[in-house]
């Protein structure tokens, strides 16, 4: 039995063999082509993926990911990769070959390094003056709070690095994609900074070990028989001369090949923890066996090296007394009766040893601080000694004297480069085997090291070694020795060549690392003028960074001291290790939704920590450095800002703005603003063409220039259609308007809606704009251009509708009229005046206005005059008087003027221009109306009736009517009603169109029953009576009194504010029957005739200004 299948296209499917012998199914969407059907059934063959054939151009599958993402390979563009091009370079370029996958483990990757960088120059040339000067205690609280710094700094830099993949960049790639591209070129910049006098301090110590420790007659300013100041510039000197050198080698070196170095990095590795381990054995030795170390001094001060040869005044030589070296130094003579110095003779010369070692019980005497001032002789505490107090210290040059003044804070400054370095592994991430794992584990185990051995370091030396000894800065009591290298076993030159060499690599270790830094930050773009610093050699060397790298480093080695040098680089390190704390603390305090890191040992308690003693140490360093960072990284931020860094990377600082939002939102919601914060909430509607430009572009000019209030500015349009077939229209209507908004600076947003007719579109963005309590409050809208043309008319009807809703809304509503002559925000009034026609109250928003448009550049010039309007029985005098106290209290500055209209008889040309009037408009709507436009007019009058429906008003509001309607019914004559009524069995469609006069609210009532029939007859075929009746009508009563009122303010308006360069206006209320709407537009229309630009404002019914402050 055959059973047929149906033929029609969305079901029809076909079969076909293929070489396998299975049958393969062609697609079964419409929409497929034959030679695509074939191709996605080859590519989706066996893969049971028909059912997301669609899907597949736009989403990769599964199995495709994962391939691709088990081939990407994460290298960063360091030295490793340079080191390859180089290789490459030297033969024929090879085959490319496959990347092999990182191989780097914890212990290499990450401890090592971290040691390294850690370790340096702080420790060999400064740790045991620090401990001399700050004491152990005060020593053990500096590193304490420096380790902790770093190593709180190291619990977020580890949730933060296994929060997904790092690439090169390091901390900068961390912070850019956590905080942002402002925060993160800003700390970016910093780090730079940081490396780059890193660099300079490295050299600046290698110099100092060099000219000091290795080879003192190397020093071209020659610095024996100099003294004070003559003697530390000439030291500044060699500094500078030979800092400079070893720098422009060094730059070679990296220019020529990173390989070099990264060869020459385990052997400087080697020199560290060597020396580390000889000042360990030096300290275990002193306690068996102390070395003799001698110091010299003269009663309690010591004596420089070089000025005695014997630590003794006189010696006895074959039974005879000769003087020695240092009786020379204090005398004026050789002999035994020469005069010498008060304080020579006065007290004896005293040896004693220098490192009296471990178990001397020296640790007490050296617990607390000896804080120096510049130019005193260091002297041994608990030693008698007979000065005069008011006599000045003679023969000065004679003693080891403080080089400096210092201070805790000093201390602090010098210290926390020795802890800085704690980044090294995270900047290789791309060559660790498992980076996620190794990081944390490695550095925070490296920062547990270095920090173990600095406090150790801080009781041994305070343990071993005399206290004249440590403050001894450059070892000029121990024969110009290291200070820490006489504790060093098995000899000094152990630590002298060691901390030498290690100087050397790191501080070309940071000339390697500093320009790779910079070319990742003018890589990314975010700092326009920097994008020249990521150009580099062929092989992406980084040239130009490098360059400039050197000539920043320069600037270190000519300050050329490494106290100086220090707490600059410490303020770098600081901001930068604080903006971590703050990345890490900010996205588990947000919570966002990425944030996963593999390290869990984290919480945004110690982040904070972290963060408050970055900031407090940046202080403590040095107060004045403090505030050149920060200003240098603001600078940066603002900059970085102000060109738009157009890169979304997802950073909390986004999620920052969103909670902030939230929350201010949800504060908003807890009630309507008080008065003094009223502001005008623009909600702007536009129109756009065909091709989806705005029509009215000066309305968003005026926008601008109305935002001194600085408030919410939506602006709207909406396009006709449905949301599936012009859903593209839409978007380009939204880039149109966001465009124009960029061009006229107006900060806001933009909304567009699609609707199936433009009235319900604009009734939609008046009712859904805005959010929470975040909504507009004012809406602006242009005056509708020749609505008099039958083309036009559904225009105005739009405009009428959004008049009403604005007012069921308590909106207030602007309407700028003439929109194109209104001047743009380049054009610049120098005189003329604004004039408020203030004529019943609506709120304050007629003073309001003005005042913010005087704040743009644009009116600014502009003077402010205010009109209002008095009857026969109000008193002038008094109301201007009372209206200038007004104005005062409002601290508006304005001139007043009260215009007085008298009841004037109704002219015979009021009378006419009503009728006529009265009479086109019926004339219009009966006998010239085209098919087109009869079939719009059905549509409106099915539209009107549906909206009265929907906008209908509750019984106990349909009793109410305005004063003013209201005097007018009970004076309008019985007489008169029943014409209305005649008329409207006459011609039943007269009173039904929305453009007749207005009638009394019980008559319209009465219209609505057969309304749809007698419309739709009335208007295909209009007899000869009707029209008849046309010419023979009366006009309606009530507007011949408005029209009366709109000539009379008119005349009044125009004699005075003919020159004005803006007239701000009250705008009457719609009709309230739909009826009126045309003869509305009449009135507005000579209301404002003879006007050139005219703003209409309609309060939203509450106070939007106040005398209170």
């Amino acid at each position: 039995m055959f059973q047929f299948l149906p033929t029609s296209r969305h079901v029809y499917q076909v079969y076909s063999q293929v070489s396998d012998g299975h049958p393969k199914e062609s697609s079964p969407f419409i929409n497929s082509s034959a030679a695509t059907d074939a191709e996605k059934s080859q590519q989706y063959d066996g893969k049971n993926m028909a059912l997301f054939e669609e899907e597949m151009d736009t989403s990769p599958m599964v199995s495709s990911l994962l391939s691709s993402l088990a081939n990407y390979s994460n290298l960063p563009t360091g030295s490793k990769e340079h080191e390859e091009a180089e290789n490459n370079e030297e033969g024929a370029r090879p085959s490319k070959k496959p990347v092999k996958a990182p191989q780097l483990g914890t212990l290499m990757g990450v401890y090592l390094p971290c040691i390294q960088n850690i370790f340096g120059v702080i420790l060999f040339l400064r740790m045991t003056w620090m401990v001399g000067i700050g004491g152990v205690f005060g020593s053990f609280i500096i590193v304490f709070m420096c380790c902790s710094t770093t190593m709180l700094t190291a619990i977020s830099m580890s949730a933060i690095a296994t929060n997904g993949v790092v690439p090169a960049g390091g901390s900068y790639y961390m912070i850019s994609r956590s905080l942002g591209p402002e925060f993160g070129g800003a700390v970016g910049i910093c780090f730079y900074l940081g490396t780059t006098f890193a660099g300079a301090m490295y050299i600046l110590g290698c110099i100092e070990i060099l000219l000091i420790y290795i080879i003192p007659q190397a020093a071209i300013f020659k610095i024996e028989g100099l003294e004070g100041p003559e003697a530390e510039a000439a030291l500044l000197n060699n500094m500078r001369v030979y800092g400079t050198l070893v720098l422009s080698l060094m730059a070679l070196v990296v220019f020529v090949g990173v390989k070099y170095v990264n060869k020459l990095a385990l052997v400087f590795l080697a020199c560290v923890i060597l020396s580390i381990l000889a000042v360990y054995a030096g300290v275990i030795k002193t306690a068996v066996d102390p070395p003799v170390f001698p110091v010299c001094l003269l009663g309690n001060r010591t004596l420089l090296s070089k000025a005695y040869d014997v630590c003794a005044k006189v010696i006895e030589i074959d039974n005879e007394t000769v003087t020695t070296k240092l009786w020379s130094s204090f005398c004026d003579s050789d002999s035994l009766n020469a005069t010498c110095d008060d304080y020579f003779a006065n007290n004896n010369v005293t040896e004693i040893q220098g490192i009296p070692g471990v178990t001397s019980g020296i640790l007490a005497k050296n617990l607390f601080g000896n804080y120096l001032e510049k130019g005193v002789i260091i002297e041994k505490r608990g030693l008698a000694s007979d000065a005069d107090p008011d006599s000045p210290p003679t023969s000065s040059n004679r003693y080891v004297l403080a080089d400096i003044t210092s201070f805790f804070t000093l201390l602090v400054g010098i210290y926390f480069p020795s802890v800085t370095g704690i980044m090294a592994g995270s900047n290789r991430s791309g060559d660790l085997r498992d980076a996620q794992k190794s990081i944390p584990i490695g550095t925070i185990a490296a920062i547990t090291t270095t920090s173990t051995v600095y406090m150790s370091c801080v009781v041994l030396f305070g343990a071993c070694i005399e206290g004249v000894v440590l403050r001894d800065k450059f070892g000029e009591g121990v024969n110009g020795n290291l200070v820490i290298g006489t504790l060093a076993w098995p000899s000094p030159w152990v630590i002298v060549i060691g901390s030498f060499f290690s100087t050397c690599g790191a501080g070309l270790q940071s000339l390697t690392g500093a320009p790779r830094l910079l070319q990742a930050i003018s890589r990314d773009g975010i700092i326009p003028f920097l994008r020249v610093f990521g150009h580099g050699k062929a092989n992406g060397e980084p040239t130009w960074a490098l360059l400039l790298t050197a000539s920043i480093c320069e600037i270190g080695i000519i300050i050329a001291s490494l106290d100086a040098v220090a707490p600059i680089l410490s303020m770098f390190f600081l901001m930068c290790y604080m903006f971590v704390n703050l990345a890490c603390a900010l996205q588990t305090l947000l919570r966002t939704p990425n944030w996963r890191p593999r390290f869990k040992f984290y919480h945004w308690a110690l982040s904070f920590l972290g963060m408050s003693l970055c900031l407090s140490l940046m202080f403590i360093c040095s107060w004045y450095y403090a505030i050149v960072a920060m200003g240098i990284a603001t600078c940066i931020y603002k900059y970085i800002e102000f060109c738009g860094a157009e890169k979304e990377w997802g950073d909390g600082i986004r999620g920052i703005s969103l909670s902030a939002a939230r929350f201010a939102l949800m504060r908003l919601e807890e009630g309507p603003p008080h008065t003094k914060n009223w502001r005008p909430q623009i909600l702007v509607l536009v129109s756009v063409d065909a091709e989806q430009n705005v029509e009215q572009p000066r309305l968003i000019s005026l926008t601008n220039q109305l935002k001194a209030g600085k408030g919410l500015t939506i602006v709207g349009t909406s396009v006709q259609g449905t949301f599936l077939d012009n859903y593209a229209e839409a978007q380009r209507a939204d880039q149109s308007l966001r465009k124009l908004m960029e061009t006229e600076k107006v900060k806001g947003f933009s909304q567009v809606v699609i609707s199936s007719n433009l009235r319900d579109g604009t009734s939609h963005l008046i009712q859904i704009g805005g959010l929470g309590g975040l909504k507009h409050n004012t809406v602006m809208v242009s005056w509708p251009r020749n609505w008099k043309q039958p083309e036009y008319h559904q225009q105005f009807r739009n405009f009428i509708e959004t008049v009403r809703e604005t007012t069921v809304a308590s909106l207030a509503l602007l309407v700028p009229k003439n929109i194109a002559a209104y001047p743009s925000n380049g054009e610049r009034f120098t005189e003329g005046h604004i004039d408020v026609w203030w004529i019943v109250h609506d709120g304050g928003m007629l003073m309001l206005l003005p005042f913010l448009l005087r704040q743009n550049k644009v009116w600014r010039k502009c003077k402010m005059r205010i009109f209002t309007v008095a009857q026969m029985d109000d008193n002038s005098i008094q109301m201007k008087k009372d209206l200038i106290t007004f104005l005062y209290h409002l601290r508006i500055d304005a001139a007043v003027e009260v215009v007085e209209m008298h009841d004037g008889d109704i002219s015979a040309y009021t009378y006419e221009k009503t009728l006529v009037m009265e009479q086109r408009s019926q004339i219009l709507k009966q006998m010239h109306l085209t098919k087109n436009e009869m079939e719009r007019e059905i549509q409106s009058i099915t539209d009107s009736s549906r909206g009265s429906i929907r906008r209908k008003n509750p019984p106990g509001m349909r009793s109410q009517h305005s004063a003013e309607e209201g005097a007018s019914l009970a004076e309008k004559p019985e007489d008169e009603v029943q014409l209305i009524h005649n008329k409207n069995a006459s011609t039943p469609t007269s009173p039904t169109s929305p453009t007749s006069p207005a009638g009394p609210a019980g008559a319209a009532a009465t219209w609505t029953d057969n309304k749809g029939a007698d419309k739709g007859t009335a208007l295909l075929s209009p007899g000869p009576e009707a029209g008849k009746d046309f010419f023979n009508m009366k006009p309606n009563q009530i507007d011949v009194r408005r029209m009366h009122t709109a000539m009379r303010l008119n005349e009044v308006i125009t004699k005075k504010s003919k020159e004005a360069k803006l007239v701000l206006l009250n705008m009457p209320g719609p009709p309230k029957n739909r009826v009126g709407n045309e003869n509305y537009m009449e009135f507005l229309e000579v209301l404002t005739e003879g006007l050139n630009r005219v703003l209409l404002v309609r309060g939203g019914g509450r106070e939007v200004i106040t005398i209170y402050s």
